[in-house]
């Protein structure tokens, strides 16, 4: 474990993380590796007890805004989402960065502050004009009530 990095799970608090694609890589430049990663996270959601309230795929990371889970450590689930990932991929080599960023969510303004981040990602990175018109984000769920690939808790 890197020196000065502290992960503070079983608190009860959410969690923002940001998973970095190995050398910011572009592995989600396409639909097919954003649909097949969050229908694993959606699995691995369900396998461990855990709520996502918020979710974005980016060309080279993620962003995730999850509860812990009720059955492992986070980090646990959060291994097991790389893993099964890095699996579905035909190329010989690295997908994730080795670490994660996890920031405890410990108020409702920093849940709003952070899905707003989340949402707003694909807009700031030009990828979109509106967050609503990026399907690989909870987005809709949220303001549209719209289903989709994974579970969304609605705060």
């Amino acid at each position: 474990m890197p020196t000065g990095l502290r992960r503070f799970h079983q608190t009860g608090d959410l969690h923002a993380i940001n998973v970095n694609c190995f050398r910011k890589r572009a592995i989600f430049d396409t639909p097919e590796p954003r649909e097949t990663f969050l229908k694993i996270l959606e699995e691995t959601r369900r396998k461990y007890e855990f709520q996502v309230l918020g979710y974005v795929v980016m060309p080279t990371h993620i962003h995730l805004l999850v509860s812990e889970s009720q059955s492992v450590l986070l980090s646990t689930a959060m291994q097991v989402l790389k893993q099964r990932f890095s699996r579905t991929r035909v190329l010989k080599e690295h997908v994730w960065e080795q670490r994660y960023y996890d920031f405890n969510v410990f108020s409702s303004h920093k849940l709003i502050e952070k899905l707003e981040y989340i949402h707003m990602n694909p807009v700031n990175a030009g990828l979109v004009n509106m967050p609503a018109d990026w399907q690989w984000s909870s987005y809709r769920a949220h303001f549209h009530g719209e289903a989709g690939p994974v579970s969304v808790t609605i705060p």
